[in-house]
């Protein structure tokens, strides 16, 4: 989750419609998708009303098992995924085309956003087929990078740093990946914001952006809304990094069957555990993962440590990609 500090300017409204029972229904464009909401999502490009690939609708959510005050609770069956945060609510994704929202009392939609826009979108992109990473990704002209790492690693602070250097956003947190050409693993562009920490905010300075109201205290990153610098269009996959931290910038790719181990780690259904998939759905992860990982690999990008030097690291991204090998 993340915090924001000054308004610059306010994003061009969603397309809406009235839904069944007065909510306004808003129309957006996301992944690849035509989404209607009845949770505004200003986060997401607007779009004009259409037949929704994936409808968000406000209601009640039966959840199978009830969640310990405090907690976060989740349930998993075949057709059907339950994710509830006590704080906020629950939600329900059926079918793969359709989210419910049970919101907890007093919360708003601003809130809702951050795991409607995270996990819950990731699993619901997941049911769709869809290899999803827990990631950032950067199009680099008709080329792409798409940085994972653990919490903490840097993974939007050098997406930030690409798009400053005149690269072009394709997703940050939730990287979906189509593999329907086994040759030509794809990147689906998500959305134009970008969530930094209030340090490499500041060092970063990206132009032509809006730095959306905090809505929640404890919420650690700056949501950034870019007004440039977003791909509108999916790019093929041409690099994948684990970022680490090192004396200097480095790129090295992980040898033999090292890649697919970080393609499984960084995958976002795998955060919730094997309970995530039922069935056949790990043999399929499990093939899509290998498919990535052969296809592309996996190297690992050492960052040097201080965020004034993250320009290196910017500059050794370049020369790998000019480079035409692997």
């Amino acid at each position: 989750m993340n915090l924001p500090i000054a308004s610059l300017a306010r994003p061009e409204p969603a397309s809406e419609t009235t839904a069944p029972g007065g909510r306004i229904r808003h129309f957006y464009k996301a992944y690849g998708l035509i989404v209607s909401s009845e949770v505004a999502l200003p986060e997401l490009e607007p779009a004009a009303p259409a037949t929704p690939d994936l409808e968000i609708a406000v209601g009640p959510v039966g959840f199978p098992d009830s969640a310990s005050p405090g907690a976060t609770a989740f349930r998993f069956e075949p057709t059907r995924q339950y994710l509830s945060w006590q704080a906020v609510g629950a939600f329900m994704i059926s079918g793969a085309s359709r989210i419910e929202v049970d919101p907890a009392p007093g919360i708003d939609d601003p809130l809702l956003a951050f795991p409607l826009l995270g996990p819950v979108m990731a699993l619901a992109l997941h049911q769709r087929g869809l290899l999803v990473l827990h990631a950032s990704a950067i199009a680099v002209g008709r080329k792409s990078v798409i940085f994972m790492g653990d919490k903490g690693a840097g993974k939007s602070t050098m997406a930030g740093a690409m798009i400053r250097a005149g690269h072009r956003l394709l997703t940050d947190d939730v990287v979906a990946l189509d593999l329907s050409d086994p040759e030509r693993p794809m990147i689906l562009p998500g959305f134009p914001q970008l969530k930094l920490a209030a340090d490499a905010a500041g060092a970063i300075r990206l132009d032509q952006v809006e730095v959306r109201p905090q809505v929640h205290p404890q919420i650690d990153k700056t949501q950034h809304r870019l007004r440039d610098g977003f791909a509108a269009g999916a790019v093929p996959v041409s690099r994948i990094y684990v970022l680490e931290r090192g004396d200097r910038a480095a790129i090295s790719p992980l040898i033999g069957a090292a890649a697919l181990p970080a393609i499984i780690k960084f995958s976002y259904v795998t955060r919730f555990g094997r309970q995530a998939l039922p069935g056949d759905s790990a043999s399929v992860h499990l093939r899509q993962c290998a498919q990535v990982a052969g296809r592309v690999g996996v190297s690992r990008l050492e960052v040097p440590a201080g965020l004034g030097r993250i320009d290196e690291a910017v500059a050794a991204i370049e020369n790998d990609l000019a480079s035409g090998t692997r």
